[in-house]
Parts: C-alpha cells; structure tokens; sequence
C-alpha cells in the first residue's frame, strides 16, 4: 500500500494560499473590506505547515511519513475606482521550500518560485456607514513557478488554473464581524504530470468557507475561521486519484499599529481530508503595510 500511495503521489503542487497542498482559494478575515481609492498595500505572508500523515482513499499513512512547507507571498494591493466601482488589481508571488518523506520512500525537497496569480475584487456593494461588503474576485495562475515533472515536489503546477470568489463582509452585532465566501476553481491539464509525464486533468473544485472576528479594541481583533471543499476529483491519464474534500479551522488575531502597519497571525489544522497530506499544524503571520 505503501509503494502504491508512493507512486500515486508523483507530484504534489504547492500553492501559498495556507501553505498548504490545497488548491482552493483561502483568504482572511477583512479582506473584503474595501479600501478608499488611493491606497495601496503591500503585505508579505510567512506560512509554516507540518504533516505526519498522508490519507489517500480512506487508508492512512503515518509511519515515516512528514511533510514540511516554509512558504511565503509577496502581495502588492492598488485601491481605484472603474465606472463608480471599487476594484483592487493586485498580483501575488509565492516562493518558498519543501521537503517530505512517504511512508519511508524520501521525497526530496524543492524551493523556489511558485505561480504568478493575478487578480482584482471589485465590489458590487461597498457600504463603509454599516460597513457591509459584497466583492466578487476574479483569479488567473499562470504557469511560471518552478516545476521538474520528474520530482515528486515542485512549487508551480505546469498548469493554467481560473477561479472566482464570491465573498460577503458585515457586522452580526456590536464588535462581532462575519465574513463568508464561496469559490469555484477550474482546472487546465498538465501534460507533463510525474516521471511517465502523464496528463493530469482536475474537476471543478469548490470550496466554502465562514470567519469570525470579534474586535478586543478597533485596532485588535481575535478571529477563528472553517472551511470546506467539495469536488476536484482529479485523474492521471483518465485514472481517478479521487478527490481533497478537505475540511479545516483556524484561530488567530490581528493588531493595526498607529503606523498602519498590521500584523496578523493564525494556527490552523486539517479537521479531516480523503486525498492528500492532513496538515497538523499550520502557523501563518501576515505583515501588511497601507500606504
């Protein structure tokens, strides 16, 4: 079962968004929260993510097993207005290192640069009075990261990727903010997938996913989040590897200094996943700067 898992697992795509071998598009409390026209910001992401288990169709391997992801995003936000509608075109550029063991068999590592992705929210209702928010983000991955087809870890995917985000921002009462959101991610092949390079071809993904903050004073907050998947499946040469379903949570807090600079950082885990690495422990700090 071991040497199966193994040869399954060719190639495992690294993405920034969690740190995490998930393929869905996570994002943090307040980020739809539009900004003035105007303003921009720079932010840089720090993930760490630890996994000592790898699930693939219901059966678990543990034994010298572990997955370690140091991965960060550079992420340059720009605030304008395109006829009377709040839009934030912005791109992010991941990059990082790995490297991961599979039930004895040595992974290898790899390091580098990850995925372009460009992007731009605009928001169809912005209401900074009741400071309710409705965007609607728009995504493209383009294939640049670092990608050996032969290895079984690589920071790009040799694929196109398109998403879109639909996400929903207000207060429930008093200091207590809800964001929710829901996304679609469609899937180009890569047909250069593992040693064999075979052709890798993924299923809409769909994923879910609801935080809350509770403002502690107007510059601090603490906040926790759950997220779900559902679809993905993904096949190699028209074999089903079935799919993530990977449910997770986090807790964390963020601080706005008087500077404008903010500082967010969370701890999160995989609740439960069918296909893939279930993460144990995934720390992310966020530095933010408004300018």
């Amino acid at each position: 079962m071991i040497k199966h898992n193994y040869k399954k697992l060719m190639m495992i795509s690294l993405l920034w968004w969690g740190g995490n071998t998930a393929l869905a598009i996570d994002f943090d409390a307040g980020d739809y929260t539009a900004m003035p026209a105007g303003t921009n910001l720079g932010l840089l992401y720090y993930t760490h993510s630890h996994s000592g288990n790898y699930v693939s169709q219901g059966h678990s391997t543990k034994h010298d097993t572990k997955l370690n992801q140091d991965v960060s995003v550079l992420r340059v936000i720009h605030f304008t207005t395109i006829g009377g509608f709040t839009v934030d075109p912005q791109f992010l550029l991941p990059f990082g290192h790995v490297n991961g063991r599979l039930g004895g068999n040595d992974m290898g590592s790899t390091q580098g640069v990850g995925d372009l992705i460009l992007a731009s929210t605009v928001w169809l209702y912005n209401n900074p009075s009741t400071q309710t928010y409705f965007g609607v983000t728009p995504f493209l991955y383009a294939p640049t990261g670092r990608y050996r087809h032969e290895g079984s870890l690589n920071m790009g995917e040799n694929r196109w990727k398109y998403a879109l985000q639909a996400a929903f921002s207000r207060p429930l009462y008093d200091k207590l903010i809800l964001d929710m959101g829901l996304d679609a991610t469609k899937f180009g092949d890569n047909n250069d997938y593992g040693v064999q390079s075979s052709r890798l071809a993924q299923n809409t993904l769909y994923q879910g996913q609801v935080h809350l903050r509770y403002l502690l004073t107007p510059a601090l907050d603490v906040r926790t989040s759950y997220t779900k998947e559902w679809g993905g499946n993904s096949s190699v040469n028209g074999v089903s590897q079935g799919k993530p379903a990977e449910k997770k949570y986090t807790f964390g807090a963020a601080y706005m200094f008087p500077s404008h600079t903010q500082l967010l950082g969370t701890w999160g885990r995989d609740a439960s996943i069918e296909n893939g690495f279930k993460s144990e422990s995934v720390i992310k700090l966020r530095l933010m700067q408004m300018f």
